[in-house]
């Protein structure tokens, strides 16, 4: 069972609670960030605390935080998860909350802070060598470039996934251009050149993507545009990325094939290149 950290203080999974009259609850008003854990150390920690800073700032949620305090309460909650000894690795879920409201609405500026730490499961080994197949759906997110809690068109877009036999589902602008999956970002390679969705009001600047982009910069072509959904039909091979999903392969797009249906040397050159940079965290080397 994990321990949960909410507004000062750690508890048991089943006895961490918010208020049933919290904003996150009536509203859906928060916002959250998303990591896991290398060697059980927290991967580009940094990098997702500005990010969560970043997503409260847009949606105007109050964040009365430094980033030392919010390092030392999810090291200190993931200390005491590691110290259960339920997992090798954890997922990292950091919530700001809109806080209970005496109108119902409209915040009094007094948030909830919740971390949770749980142990990491990862994908099946098997679907990074066949790779996956993602569909599109014709919804579209409140405020893209921040992390909300107000999940509606992922947790819809995920269903529809699941129901079809893909792992993701891919949102499209009113020009039909690609944007992003509901819980990952998106690239297709065309030859040795990499393309990805420009972030802004738009996409979600991943961390994951972040990184993928750091690494990709020194051995290939790397393109951040628009990705219009006929191209990416085209495209010689795509991926996603995420925190959870690392650089996962994609070989189908809704009923279209990419590239010949297998995963592709590119894909497979990052994904063994992001794996290299997280097992230097396993021998000490900070990245």
């Amino acid at each position: 069972m994990s321990i949960f950290y909410v507004n000062g203080a750690y508890y048991p999974e089943e006895d961490a609670k918010i208020s049933v009259r919290d904003l996150s609850v009536l509203r859906g008003f928060g916002a959250f960030d998303y990591l896991r854990t290398y060697a059980q150390l927290p991967f580009r920690l940094e990098k997702n605390l500005a990010r969560l800073r970043r997503s409260c700032e847009i949606l105007e949620l109050n964040f009365p935080w430094s980033d030392d305090e919010l390092s030392e309460i999810v090291l200190e909650t993931l200390k005491r998860n590691i110290a259960l000894g339920d997992s090798e690795e954890y997922s990292i879920r950091l919530v700001v909350t809109g806080g209970i409201s005496k109108s119902n609405i409209t915040p009094d500026n007094e948030p909830s802070l919740i971390v949770l730490v749980q142990p990491f499961t990862p994908l099946p080994a098997e679907i990074y060598e066949t790779g996956a197949k993602i569909i599109t759906v014709d919804l579209s997110r409140l405020y893209p470039d921040a992390k909300s809690t107000l999940y509606t068109p992922a947790i819809l877009g995920q269903r529809r996934a699941r129901e079809q036999g893909a792992i993701e589902a891919i949102y499209k602008d009113d020009a039909g251009n690609i944007l992003e999956a509901t819980t990952s970002n998106i690239f297709a390679f065309f030859g040795n050149t990499l393309v990805t969705p420009p972030t802004g009001e738009q996409i979600l600047p991943g961390i994951t993507r972040m990184t993928t982009l750091e690494l990709a910069q020194e051995h290939f072509d790397v393109q951040i545009r628009e990705l219009p959904y006929e191209e990416f039909l085209q495209a010689d091979e795509a991926f996603l990325t995420s925190s959870n999903k690392e650089v996962l392969p994609i070989v189908q797009i809704d009923e279209a094939m990419i590239g010949d249906g297998r995963v592709g040397e590119g894909t497979q050159q990052l994904i063994s290149l992001f794996r290299e940079i997280t097992r230097k965290r396993a021998t000490g080397v900070v990245v």
